[in-house]
């Protein structure tokens, strides 16, 4: 079964081929367009315009906080119920040193606040954290994509090996559209492991 999306389509295969195709488009002029040089850094409202422009074509609930709780494999994400508090304490969470800025990206990670499209979205959002905050963003055809999966299901309670896997892949090369475009084109590889499942299922 498919989300219901703004394309009509039925078939969870081809909403995931649609999917990658609109989003990539869509990353690609946040980049090119300079959209993102406009957000601020680190704050939700820059995650939430940015999980918007990329979606908006495919899902009405683009840039919306989600109204259900999920899970993915054994992990459950921040309740619904403590999903506005939990954005407001990530907005307050320091942002200028390395440590800070995985922090808060693990942090953001737990909350997961979009039904869909959270790791895009927040990979585009911690990029501008790095490039804003210390001048560097990730080459992501450096991070091991299972090694990612699975030091993003730990991080909760150690975040040292996404630190690690992070901090050996950061570059200067921060104007560079190919490398930022390498978290967009990765992105199926690193989300499409195991399922997410609702409340309904829960």
């Amino acid at each position: 079964m498919a989300l219901e999306n703004k394309l009509g389509l039925t078939s969870s295969a081809d909403l995931a081929r649609e999917e990658e195709r609109i989003s990539k488009k869509k990353a690609a002029e946040l980049f090119e367009k300079g959209i993102l040089d406009k957000l601020e850094a680190g704050k939700f409202s820059a995650l939430k315009a940015i999980h918007k422009y990329l979606f908006d074509e495919i899902y009405d609930f683009a840039g919306k906080i989600r109204t259900v709780n999920i899970a993915k494999g054994s992990f459950r994400f921040a309740p619904v119920v403590y999903l506005e508090a939990a954005l407001e304490n990530i907005d307050k969470m320091p942002q200028s040193t390395f440590d800070e800025i995985v922090e808060k990206y693990v942090e953001m990670n737990i909350a997961h606040p979009f039904r869909e499209g959270n790791g895009r979205s927040a990979r585009i959002w911690l990029d501008l954290i790095f490039k804003t905050e210390l001048h560097r963003v990730v080459d992501w055809s450096k991070v091991d994509k299972e090694d990612y999966l699975l030091a993003m299901e730990r991080s909760p309670i150690k975040d040292i090996e996404i630190k690690h896997l992070l901090k050996n892949a950061l570059t200067d090369d921060i104007n560079s559209r190919e490398i930022y475009m390498k978290g967009i084109d990765h992105s199926y590889y690193y989300e499409g492991y195991t399922s997410f499942k609702t409340e309904e299922t829960l």
